[in-house]
This record gives structure tokens, sequence and C-alpha cells, in this order.
């Protein structure tokens, strides 16, 4: 574990021992809860690391405060510069105000308004520039070259790496009988942070990173050796979209970690409508990853597990996109087509027939001149709120029941 090669430097559990005794004061310890939900569906106890509930919302502010906490002298006059679309932006801005470092922070033109707003507020200089975050990385190490600030990775630099691996001495404090850590993934700064903490002193505890599918640079990665490129990263979980893997984390989770899994857009929206409605936790997308990948294959963990909520830095307007997307996987919404006779009346008894089956009608579109229909039939789609698969199966039962022929 003490082993560093001199073309890519390495971690160890010393290293993650001194940022914890840096961050004393700084970063909270955050709460570990149970949940009695997850913990059926596992058969097993399921703990929960709740960094959503960190200073600005994830664990970013762990690894940059330890970042800058390192640098001599003249670079901290020098100030530091960052990229980021929200977590990490935060967590730049708010341990450059507490050492006394002027920051600036470069952000996407589209970055949601409420992350700027709080880099602001955290003591940032925020430039919106680029219209995805590889143009706005750029920038900020164009800025860098330019201006002698000192660039501020958010992933791939050893300090990073070693802030983000007290996560790891945590969960192991707080939880010693765990068995199955999850971790999300985007450039793997987290998940190799705390692979060093936990291989050092609990070396029998299995260690999953999670990553979305359409941003999964990890396994061709592992498979092919050495970090590999996604083409057009496309997920809404925007923590943990990164194209490529850092050199420093690849390096250490090929060596210390057990699997990367991958979830499904579905399994995310799924997951963070159960944080909300079960567990009363805000979480945004690549927060709830890991409770995504118990949801998608429940029995295949051994317990007990602590899953890790990496951030709560959801914007609002994302926020109502995805819980409706969420409550449509998890059976919640039913859309239905169905043709009626045209006469005064059907369309009331037919609202009349779903009150009386307790669905909630949002939507109802009423067609009477698709060529289609015959002279004197009406379509009618609705679209209904109900409680579940069950529920949407009695209904469409119901409908048919009342001689409806439904059509899909």
């Amino acid at each position: 574990m003490s082993f560093r090669t001199p073309e890519i430097p390495s971690v160890i559990l010393d290293d993650i021992r001194g940022a914890q005794k840096m961050l004393s004061g700084v970063a909270r310890v955050t709460a570990m809860e149970g949940s009695r939900h997850l913990s059926q569906l596992v058969g097993a106890p399921v703990h929960l690391k709740c960094e959503n509930l960190q200073r600005t919302g994830s664990f970013k502010l762990r690894g940059a405060y330890v970042r800058i906490a390192g640098l001599r002298q003249e670079e901290r006059a020098a100030g530091v510069v960052a990229a980021s679309a929200g977590n990490h932006a935060q967590g730049v801005a708010l341990a450059s105000s507490l050492l006394g470092v002027r920051s600036t922070v470069f952000m996407p033109v589209g970055a949601p308004l409420p992350k700027v707003a709080a880099t602001r507020e955290y003591g940032a200089d925020v430039r919106l520039q680029g219209q995805v975050v590889d143009e706005t990385l750029a920038a900020a190490q164009e800025y860098a070259r330019e201006t002698g600030a000192v660039f501020i990775h958010p992933f791939d630099h050893p300090d990073i790496i070693a802030g983000q691996g007290t996560v790891g001495l945590e969960i192991l404090e707080q939880c010693p009988e765990v068995r199955t850590i999850l971790v999300s993934v985007g450039g793997g700064g987290l998940l190799a942070g705390i692979a060093v903490a936990v291989r050092a002193l609990r070396p029998d505890v299995k260690l999953i990173g999670v990553q979305a599918e359409g941003a999964a640079a990890y396994p061709p990665s592992l498979a092919a050796g050495r970090p590999v490129s996604v083409e057009r990263p496309s997920t809404m979980a925007d923590g943990i979209k990164v194209g490529r893997p850092g050199d420093v984390p690849f390096k250490i989770i090929g060596d210390l970690v057990d699997e990367v899994r991958t979830v499904s857009e579905d399994a995310l929206s799924s997951a963070l409508l159960l944080c909300l409605e079960r567990m009363k936790m805000v979480v945004e997308p690549a927060g709830a990853s890991t409770v995504a990948a118990l949801l998608s294959d429940p029995k295949s963990f051994e317990g007990p597990v602590v899953a890790l909520l990496s951030g709560g830095n959801v914007d609002p307007l994302l926020m109502q996109r995805i819980l409706r997307h969420g409550m449509a996987a998890a059976g919640r919404y039913l859309s239905l087509r169905l043709r009626l006779t045209d006469r005064p009346g059907a369309l009331a008894g037919l609202l009349g027939l779903l009150s009386v089956a307790d669905a909630n009608v949002l939507d109802v579109s009423h067609v009477r001149t698709d060529p289609r229909l015959g002279l004197t039939e009406v379509e009618v789609e609705l679209h209904l709120e109900t409680k579940g698969p069950e529920h949407c199966e009695e209904v469409a039962a119901t409908l048919r029941a009342a001689g409806y022929t439904v059509m899909g």
C-alpha cells in the first residue's frame, strides 16, 4: 500500500488520515442512516452514507479543501481556478473562501441557476463559458496558463483523492460490520479514495462502483487496461457524466476495486423518487446511482451494505422532470387509448368509471377527425395517475369489463 510509481502518483492510507485531520472542523462527519425498505429488498441491512448533507451539498468540499490547503504560499497568492457544472465548483469556492484564496470558477453557459448562484455566494468569481463541460474545462485551463492561477482538477490529483478517501474512514467507523460498499463513479476520485482507505483497513469488504449506462467509461477502460473515452456521454446524472477516467484514480480503481456496474436512466429516476418518498432525502441523480444499483439487482449484494449518497444538488426544474420520469418508470402513470361511440355523455360516463376505479385523470385528448375512425366513433387518449403497476392492471381490467376496447 506504500508503493508509489514515478509516472502516476499514488495515494496511501497515511495521506487519507492526514486529510482527515486537515478536514476536522471543516467538513461534516455526515450521518449514516438505515433504510428498512432497501434492507427488505436486499435481505440484509442497508445503510445510507449521507454526503448529500455535507457542506455545499456533496463530498466535493473534502478533496477541494485538501488540495488548496496543500498549495505553497506563492501558489495561493496566484489564486485557483476550476471548471465544473456544479458540485466541484461549490466545493472549490467554499474551500477557497475558508483558506483566504482567490477563486475563479468556469461553468457552462447552461449550468443550473441555483448552482451558479450558490457558487457565487461561496465567494468565487463565476464565469459562464462553453456549451459543454469540455469547452468550459478548456477555458479554465487557458485562464490558468494566462494568469498563473493553480488549476484544481475535480478528480485527477492525489490530494483530491486523499480528501475524498476520508469518506471511507467514516464509513468504517460508523458501520464496522459492513461487507459491501457502493460508490457512484464519474472520473473516479471518490471511489479511488474510499478504496485506498477500505482496502488498507478492511481488505475483506467488497467495493463496487456504479456508473450511468450512458456515461460508463470505466467498464471499457478496465477491460482495455487503460483509460478509454466515451464519445458524447449522455445521462441525467450530470455529477457522474464524465467521458474519460482520470489517470490517477484509474490506476487505483483497477488495482483495488472489485467491480463497476452500470444503471439505466429509468433506475436512476426510480431511485431518486424512492429516496424522496421513502427516505425523505433530496438526492441528485448521481447521488442516487448507488440506490439504483440496489433496486436493479437487490439480491446480488452481501450485507450489511453501505450505499453512498454522494450529493444532493439538483436543479428544481430537473427534479420535476425526473420525478415525472421516475413515477412513470415505477408504474405510477398509465396512458390509454380507447374508442367510444360519439354521443352525449359518453366521455362523462368514462370519466365516472375512472373515478370509481380511483384513477386520477391528468390529461384527456378527444379526437373526432381521424380518418381511421368510424362515422360514429371518437378516440380518447387518457393520461392517468395510479397507485402502481397492480393498480394499472386493475384500471385496465375495469374498463374492459365495462365494454371498452383498450387500444394501448
